[in-house]
């Protein structure tokens, strides 16, 4: 017996095998749902105030249920919501005729575990039905990453820019060294201005830095409000549910969005899971966030993703905490962020269960630079694919929140943000950006792309401008005097923003009008087919136009040359009487159409075909088929015409046959489907068999290699020249033509 199989050996090797893959371990925390250890729903209340909650007596609370049972959940559908059977609730989510704020009632005034018991009775198609229902705004977004590893301001602006005109509602960028953190926010505030208005941006670091950046104005949203579902997680943090309440408040008084920050794993990362699951324990982080007023939260397992992703179930337990979040009516940012999987097919299939239904944010991060570029883990759909991502919102008609650009607009755009922001740092002080700075950031793909700066006189000039008074209106005046007039009236729009407040509203972003949509005037309001959101009209049209469509005529006019002159037709084929080859073409042949789908010349495939037939010492008519574009009928016809019996039938795209009379038409001697392999060696050797089966020698078959790809890159180009040989069909019998050539000696 082999003692070793080579498709194994293959298998071995593939992406998806330098996974880590484990059996749960529920006593590590090592277990997405239904832990043995997890707690039975239940819920006790005494005189307005709850004293039992999922079997734990309020004498026995940690901290995080004190905070669940005062601030979590609604004690007006509380005891309505707990004795609805879970498997109810789970029907309502994902019925298309119960309504979101019947769902979401119930929802408010359930326990954590409660929550869980729903969930255990969906699948993932059914919470994907709820979560295109439950998601809190009518319309989708998606938020991308802007960072790099040289931190190099020019390229901050110009990624953000052009991440800004992809179509990005919010874009986030972080550090490699802390004190970089006000030039790289400043960085992608310009940026983002001058791709499109309305943009939000955050910078993620310490929260005391990342408010003290929000209030000198260069940054509009924080999301780096970490919450766990375990005490001991939350100690370790410095940090309690009432202080990251008060930390949300102290953001949203300053006119900042705020999303808490949660997600499958963390506390079994962190050694604190407390023998409970992962998705029980997220569900008592979305009750904290809920208590605490803030607008939503990014979850979806986030950094964490390669924990759950190593167990059953993991990628269904990340899309069950974004439909939590949703039930709760928070708005969700759903991960797909870090990168999560080696597998293309995998990542691929994980998005699928945000992308279909649509998320608040799809990705909490879509890495708009290279992964190696990404200070966020990664990245796990990157700028490398743009262009298969604009194709999947073509492909499904789904909005995934992104937009096609042209390379020209790139360029301009990111031109242009890199040159805004050289404005800004020459009126600031700052360590100048060089033209040929400039210039590699409007071309660059990464930052091994752009030439180094002194890190030294950049943390300087950080230092100075955190310390000092220079804020979001210091940046406008600066943009308005080197004339960048639209840039800077976007940014002093923002700051008017934060002071009008009303992108606050739960799940709000602009919209590429500057008019804010959120959960109060985009509600969504999906309740089956022809409801809610549709990408339809002109987001349809935009969707559409990628840069890669081509008009359906550029894949025929390549096809079409001059006919030669050599060949005629020179009347009515009659049947032959002599041992000869029938080579028979179809009615386009050398007239609507001059050279093969491969860019053969019908002049020079012919003398291929009549040289291999002489090569046998045979000779061989030509016949033009008026009444097919078959190319079996084509052949069929042929070899009824031909006095051996045996004929070549070619379409004019060049898809061939070997015929033979007698034979059933969908019967053939040899099949050379593949037309764009064929080269005029293999219409040599086609003609030369066909001549040896006349003769009734042994006959090795051609052989032409097959290209499993063609039919992906040539489908539609196959498709329009059949169409243009079938208009030239009609009722002429078949056609003798008369080629003047010499065979090569």
């Amino acid at each position: 017996m082999p003692v070793q199989s080579k498709r194994f050996s293959i298998l071995a090797e593939r992406d998806i095998n330098k996974e880590t893959f484990v059996e749960p371990w529920p006593e590590a925390g090592l277990i997405v749902t239904d832990s043995p250890y997890d707690p039975a729903p239940s819920l006790r209340i005494e005189n307005g105030r709850i004293v039992e909650m999922d079997g734990k007596a309020r004498v026995d609370f940690d901290a995080i249920d004190i905070w669940i049972a005062d601030h979590g959940l609604n004690l007006a559908v509380a005891a309505e919501a707990m004795a609805t059977p879970s498997q109810q609730i789970a029907h309502m989510l994902a019925d298309i005729n119960i309504t979101q704020q019947a769902v979401r009632r119930l929802a408010e005034g359930c326990t954590p575990a409660k929550l869980c018991e729903i969930i255990r009775h969906m699948n993932v198609l059914e919470m994907m039905m709820g979560l295109a229902k439950m998601r809190v705004r009518r319309t989708p977004a998606n938020q991308a990453h802007v960072t790099n590893w040289r931190e190099h301001p020019a390229l901050l602006a110009a990624d953000a820019a052009e991440a800004a005109l992809r179509g990005f509602a919010e874009v986030e960028t972080t550090v490699r060294v802390a004190r970089n953190a006000p030039l790289n926010a400043l960085a992608i505030l310009v940026g983002v201005q001058t791709g499109r208005g309305g943009v939000l941006t955050q910078c993620s670091v310490e929260e005391a830095l990342g408010l003290k950046l929000a209030m000198k104005g260069l940054t509009t949203y924080a999301e780096t409000l970490s919450v766990y579902g375990t005490e001991r997680t939350f100690v370790d943090g410095d940090d309690t549910p009432w202080s990251k309440a008060f930390l949300a408040s102290a953001y949203a008084s300053r006119g900042v969005k705020v999303r808490f920050t949660s997600g499958t794993g963390s506390e079994a990362l962190m050694g604190n899971a407390e023998q409970c699951s992962m998705l029980y324990l997220e569900a008592r982080c979305l009750l904290i966030t809920r208590g605490a007023g803030s607008q939503g939260v990014q979850n979806g397992s986030i950094s964490c993703i390669a924990l759950p992703e190593s167990l059953p179930g993991g990628v269904r337990a990340v899309l069950a905490e974004n439909l939590l979040a949703s039930m709760l009516g928070l708005e969700v940012a759903a991960g797909n962020d870090a990168l999560a999987s080696h597998s293309s097919i995998r990542k691929t299939a994980k998005l699928m269960l945000q992308f279909i239904p649509g998320a608040d944010f799809i990705f909490s991060g879509y890495s708009a630079v290279p992964k190696r570029d990404n200070l966020f883990g990664g990245g796990n759909f990157d700028a490398e694919d743009f262009d298969d991502y604009n194709v999947l919102q073509r492909d499904m008609q789904v909005d995934g929140g992104l937009r096609p650009i042209s390379e020209q607009e790139a360029l301009e755009i990111r031109h242009e943000g890199a040159k805004a922001l050289q404005a800004v740092y020459a009126e600031l002080g700052f360590p100048p950006i060089t033209e040929e700075e400039i210039i590699a950031a409007t071309i660059a793909h990464s930052s091994d792309d752009m030439p180094e700066r002194d890190i030294i006189v950049d943390l300087a000039a950080a230092d100075g401008f955190l310390a000092g008074e220079q804020n979001m209106l210091t940046i406008v005046n600066a943009l308005q005097k080197h004339g960048f007039i639209k840039t800077a009236e976007n940014v002093l729009k923002m700051g008017r923003q934060r002071v009008a407040g009303d992108y606050l509203q739960p799940s709000a972003i602009f919209d590429k009008n500057f008019h804010v949509l959120s959960g109060v005037n985009d509600v969504n309001d999906y309740t089956g087919p022809g409801t809610g959101y549709r990408l339809e009209n002109e987001r349809w049209d935009e969707v559409q136009r990628i840069p890669q469509a081509k008009s359906p005529r550029d894949f025929v006019n390549p096809q079409i040359g001059e006919p030669t002159e050599k060949l005629v037709e020179i009347g009515p084929v009659k049947p032959g009487s002599r041992q000869e080859i029938v080579v028979a073409v179809g009615p386009a042949f050398n007239q609507a159409m001059t050279r093969t789908i491969g860019g053969l010349e019908h002049e020079d495939v012919l003398k291929a075909i009549l040289t291999g037939v002489a090569s046998e010492g045979l000779t061989a008519r030509i016949v033009k088929i008026h009444q097919s574009s078959d190319c079996a009928a084509i052949g069929h016809i042929g070899a009824d015409l031909s006095g051996s019996g045996i004929a070549i039938g070619m379409q004019s795209r060049g898809t061939t046959v070997i015929h033979k009379k007698g034979l059933a038409r969908l019967n053939n001697l040899e099949l050379f489907p593949q037309s764009p392999s064929l080269t005029l060696e293999h219409y040599e050797a086609i003609g030369r068999n066909a001549a040896r089966y006349a003769k009734g020698v042994p006959t090795r078959p051609v052989a032409v290699k097959i290209d499993n790809w063609a039919r992906l890159k040539l489908i539609v180009k196959t498709a329009l020249l059949h169409r243009r040989e079938t208009e030239q069909i009609t009722d002429q019998p078949p056609g003798e033509l008369l080629f003047d050539w010499e065979p090569e000696v």
